[in-house]
């Protein structure tokens, strides 16, 4: 199968249209469509348009209510609690980055805590926003149970993502986010939808034994970074994720991809700090003084720079999807092919 050349706005309007054809509120749908639109434009497809057939499947079946409303309670004067009320988590996180930099502005840092969630998506697209804003910022949320404590078989902690990203004077942020599994899930997702095999080093099967079937690999464990330090790592952000926001563990959530079961009731938190109050006035001299250094190293380039280009040259030249989920996504909304 080929991939489908769609335009940033055709994307968008599809998954808007699939999404509200399967009990998905309008509002709701557009921050879900922003951020899937936009994962596929940084070059993140395991957060873009591959989602849209399990969000539909779990928000026809009511394992995310299409149609929850983020209920908002300010905790302390740095602490905000947001009950995503089992809906999805754009919608909540969209209320953090409005609310987030006022407060952290006022006490030097601030937190959001987000529970009753699901999915977050691109990590680094919701930092990226708050150094917009001039703030240094961090992103944790936990998974459903992807991994397996080092040296079992039995997976407890998800992919769990962590997100940084900092402001720096006069260039994009930068921007840092990473699974700490060696690949993010959607990858192989999106491999088993399409039929291609992953490479070694991604997954094990459910036997514990290392494979490069896509399928086999969503049955069975991921394989954390840096082996024994990924798997802590995963068990971190659980907490933070988790526990710190009294969302379920990894290992008591449920599948992001299906439609079956109760719902995920994930957790996220995002803290975002004022560098200026804490560097006395120098952060941004520092910043610049660490990109030129690592840009001055031949060969190397600063993480997440890629993004820049890609939505360049996304938004001039529209977005590829493989067919296969064009499909999905064009049957979910009620269209025929070509009439997206």
């Amino acid at each position: 199968m080929s991939d489908v050349s769609l335009s940033l706005q055709d994307a968008h309007d599809l998954v808007f249209k699939a999404l509200v054809a399967n009990r998905t509120s309008a509002e709701n749908a557009r921050f879900v469509a922003d951020a899937l639109v936009a994962a596929d434009a940084s070059g993140q497809p395991g957060h873009g348009l591959s989602r849209v057939s399990g969000y539909a499947a779990q928000s026809r079946s009511g394992k995310v209510d299409g149609y929850a409303v983020p209920e908002i309670e300010k905790a302390a004067p740095g602490v905000l609690r947001v009950n995503a009320n089992y809906g999805f988590a754009y919608p909540a996180i969209s209320v953090a980055l409005e609310k987030l930099p006022d407060m952290a502005r006022s006490q030097g840092i601030a937190m959001v805590a987000i529970r009753h969630s699901h999915h977050f998506g691109q990590g680094g697209a919701h930092c990226e926003a708050l150094a917009e804003a001039g703030l240094v910022s961090f992103v944790f949320g936990n998974a459903p149970a992807a991994i397996a404590p080092w040296g079992g078989k039995t997976a407890l902690f998800g992919t769990n993502p962590i997100a940084f990203a900092a402001p720096v004077p006069g260039q994009p942020p930068l921007v840092i986010d990473l699974a700490v599994s060696t690949v993010a899930k959607g990858k192989i997702m999106t491999a088993e939808k399409t039929g291609k095999a992953i490479p070694e080093g991604w997954a094990f099967d459910a036997e514990g034994n290392p494979t490069t079937n896509a399928s086999a690999a969503m049955k069975g464990t991921m394989v954390p970074i840096g082996g024994a330090k990924g798997a802590a790592l995963a068990m971190m952000i659980d907490v933070l994720g988790g526990a710190l926001v009294g969302a379920a563990l990894g290992h008591q959530s449920t599948s992001l991809f299906s439609g079956e079961g109760a719902a995920p009731d994930l957790g996220q938190v995002i803290i975002a700090i004022d560098p200026n109050l804490s560097s006395f006035g120098a952060f941004g001299d520092k910043m610049t003084t660490m990109v030129e250094a690592v840009e001055g190293v031949e060969g190397a380039r600063m993480p997440g720079s890629r993004r820049i280009g890609l939505r360049e040259a996304a938004a001039r030249d529209g977005i590829l999807i493989p067919e296969q989920i064009y499909r999905e996504v064009l049957a979910l909304s009620g269209q025929q092919q070509g009439a997206a």
